[in-house]
């Protein structure tokens, strides 16, 4: 089954994968601490604006609570910044997906988010005919396609006694859906926000 991209978030941990047909050849860097899904050096040129985006940062509120935002596009930096700024998780997802609206090509592509603390989730995503935001306690999946609304996940680096964020980002890779390209992971703990990778073979 082809998912798209995808999100699954827990309390404490989630992560983001690109599943492509038409543009396969993007990894995920760490750029300064956040980390951004783009091309790779081999790559064909393309001028679309879907292809390259940051996909996973790390966020500090006012309060100075660690929080973490995934998601499939540039919504991922006004969520971060309206949580810097103070907004509860629920607004700042709401807002920045309304405003940016679903993806403007020939599929009408859903924008998906999540943001993670040490003990709460909340996953959202816009698409042509909603808005749908969730706080959640269990691991929760939404992708771009067949999986447009948020559903529970059998995610097992979130049942680990020692999770990490390169184990949640490889397990989505490794996840048997068709078309995987590379994957993002984030935990937060009472230590902060912690991201990593996995671009598989790229």
């Amino acid at each position: 089954m082809y998912l798209g991209r995808f999100v699954v978030v827990a309390p404490g941990i989630g992560a983001y994968r690109v599943s492509s047909r038409s543009f396969p050849n993007r990894r995920v860097v760490d750029r300064d601490g956040m980390l951004t899904v783009g091309p790779t050096p081999d790559a064909p040129e393309t001028d679309n604006p879907y292809v390259s985006y940051n996909c996973a940062r790390a966020v500090t509120t006012p309060t100075g609570e660690s929080l973490a935002v995934v998601g499939n596009g540039s919504h991922v930096d006004p969520i971060a910044e309206k949580l810097e700024m103070g907004y509860p998780a629920r607004d700042a997802l709401a807002t920045s997906l309304l405003a940016l609206d679903f993806e403007k090509d020939d599929y009408d592509t859903p924008r998906i988010a999540g943001v993670v603390g040490a003990d709460t989730a909340t996953i959202g995503t816009v698409r042509r005919d909603a808005l749908l935001v969730e706080a959640v306690d269990e691991p929760t999946i939404v992708a771009t396609y067949e999986t447009d609304s948020p559903e529970p996940y059998d995610f097992a680096a979130a049942e680990s006694d020692s999770w990490d964020p390169a184990s949640a980002a490889t397990e989505l890779l490794a996840a048997d859906f068709e078309h995987p390209v590379c994957a993002a992971g984030a935990t937060v703990d009472a230590d902060g926000v912690a991201l990593a990778f996995d671009n598989g073979s790229v």
